[in-house]
């Protein structure tokens, strides 16, 4: 029997789900024994808030989704990535680890829910439902996950004997999206609008109504969105959320405690849950550099005025970062700052630069002249990075799954798709982008404030807004899919800098003002040899807005037919 059949994703895995946690001796039935008090409840539900159950791909892999989109571009995934590459097929191990993983949660809360009355007798029945409710939104977000990136799926919702493992069929989208909302009102009827200091990164009232949200989102339910969004921005008192005053600190973890942080799954290394940052380092801070923002992420922000940059006259391609949305300069290292110790400076003639760590020049290994290998597309992540990073070469922060900003954003596409475009849809995104200025929102003459009732335009300027607030968080490639935009944008070539060799000083460092379509699509095709194609993505539409059933589940049973032209 293969290692990642269905049976051990959806039987197995169940019948040991609390292998870990078993306080037992190793030669005791696990669920046997397991269950029995308030302790093992919480042991039970504790283990699942780990990275692995919440982010669909981790991002050391090469294959997290923001990879899959137009924002980021990794130097050495470039082969293994199927989306981008347009090969995906049943037998890729991501989709396998994607499928695995949210089946595994939902085995594990499936066992809890069928046992959890055993410690009926000393737990709290209050304490009981509120881990109930606990695993059950655990549990609609990894089939929210799953239809959205799969589509229709087998929806299971108690253990399986052998026998039945093998008739398991698929559920339709729409019946599992049925059952989510009846889920997420659930959690959100049961779970506390907030908690006691020593547990604040536990799941909430709001977590469960953000995530309603983001799912009623990416399923088109625009009334449900707008409602789930709206109940998280109208709460108040303890458990409330506002935006944190400033963007960059939000992601530091400075910001970890923030108020805007709505779901967050905690990284320490003294816990031994971290990452290894090094693809996102600079290579002079002892980082690959291979992590790069691409050049459409760059080109997708703003001017100052509110206008794109091919429409602004504050922007001029040979300073791209002047006169640009602050986010910007927070999200992509600007060149010639200092960041991690070193001045960035991707320029081919600058062989060395500054070093405020050492307090002398050095070898600059970020140009591409010094180091072939440095980013190829001159930019470099800054968003989230700490300084202790290139100290350490460990990456601890909290992963944040969803914060206040996003349910700003989402309550306003959702009104703007019902036709339903007042004052507060202007204040929600003029929320979002004054914050990213630094400034109220009733200051409105220090940032470009949204004032236009069209829909069409409202249209863009939301799009173009989610994807700069959220830039390196992994929404993007979902907006893709659900804009039914992947087809455009995946189909584009990653651009990158020249070779320094064959790279034109006066052009340094982009040649032109960037087209830029209704879409926010960025067009490079008429810049010739003053840029260089790193690598041509492909999208084929007939298949990849969904993601294939795994090879190894199909063969197994019959009953989960592949999805179409896989």
């Amino acid at each position: 029997m293969k290692k990642n059949l269905f049976i051990i994703s959806i039987l197995s895995i169940c019948m040991c789900a609390c292998k870990k946690l078993d306080l037992n001796p190793l030669s005791s039935p696990s669920t046997g024994s397991f269950y029995a008090n308030q302790v093992e409840l919480e042991l039970a539900v504790n283990d699942l808030y780990r990275l692995d159950f919440w982010t669909p791909i981790k991002e050391n892999t090469g294959a997290w989704e923001e990879f899959f989109s137009d924002n980021c571009y990794y130097r050495g995934g470039a082969g293994s990535n199927p989306v981008i590459a347009g090969t995906q097929s049943s037998s890729d191990a991501f989709s396998l680890t994607f499928w695995t993983n949210s089946y595994k949660a939902i085995a594990r809360v499936n066992a809890f829910l069928e046992n959890k009355d055993r410690a009926a007798a000393n737990t709290p029945a209050a304490v009981i439902t509120t881990l109930e409710a606990e695993m059950r939104l655990i549990r609609a977000y990894q089939y929210s996950k799953l239809i959205t990136h799969f589509g229709d799926v087998p929806l299971n919702l108690k253990t399986l004997t052998l026998e039945e493992s093998y008739q398991v069929k698929k559920n339709t989208k729409a019946e599992i999206y049925n059952f989510l909302k009846t889920e997420f009102d659930f959690a959100a009827q049961n779970l506390p609008q907030s908690y006691a200091s020593s547990s604040v990164k536990r799941l909430t009232k709001g977590a469960a109504w953000a995530l309603k949200a983001r799912t009623a989102l990416y399923m088109g339910d625009w009334e449900t969105a707008r409602d789930a969004a709206s109940n998280v921005i109208n709460l108040t008192g303890a458990g409330a959320y506002t935006l944190n005053t400033s963007y960059s600190a939000l992601f530091q973890r400075s910001g970890e405690l923030s108020t805007e942080i709505i779901l967050s799954i905690p990284r320490d290394q003294t816990q031994k849950v971290s990452a290894t940052p090094d693809d996102i380092l600079s290579r002079n801070a002892g980082g690959f550099g291979a992590t790069m923002p691409t050049r459409e992420l760059v080109d997708a922000y703003e001017c100052t005025d509110g206008k794109p940059i091919n429409e602004s006259p504050l922007y001029n391609p040979l300073n791209p970062f002047a006169n640009r949305d602050p986010r910007l300069a927070a999200t992509v290292v600007p060149f010639n700052t200092y960041w991690l110790g070193y001045n960035y400076n991707p320029h081919p003639d600058s062989l060395q630069v500054w070093s405020s760590k050492l307090g002398r020049k050095a070898t600059n290994n970020d140009s591409r002249a010094v180091a072939p290998f440095a980013s190829f597309t001159g930019f470099l992540f800054k968003k989230g990075v700490e300084q202790s990073w290139s100290d350490t070469h460990i990456e601890d922060n909290d992963a944040i799954i969803v914060r206040f900003a996003e349910m700003l954003l989402t309550y306003a596409e959702a009104k703007i798709e019902l036709g339903q475009i007042d004052a507060t849809v202007l204040d929600a995104i003029n929320r979002v982008r004054a914050r990213g200025y630094g400034v109220a929102v009733t200051n409105t003459g220090a940032y470009p404030a949204v004032t236009t009732l069209d829909p069409v335009q409202l249209k863009k300027i939301l799009r173009r807004e989610r994807r700069v607030e959220f830039a390196f968080e992994g929404l993007r490639y979902m907006d893709l899919m659900r804009w039914k935009l992947a087809e455009k944008a995946l189909n584009k070539p990653i651009i990158a800098l020249p070779d320094p060799a064959n790279q034109n000083r006066a052009k340094w460092p982009f040649p032109g003002i960037t087209p830029i379509d209704a879409d926010g699509i960025a067009d490079y095709s008429g810049f010739g040899t003053d840029v260089k194609i790193q690598f041509v993505r492909k999208f084929d539409a007939t298949k990849q807005y969904l993601w294939p059933i795994p090879q190894q589940e199909v063969r197994l049973n019959p009953n989960l037919t592949q999805n179409p032209n896989y």
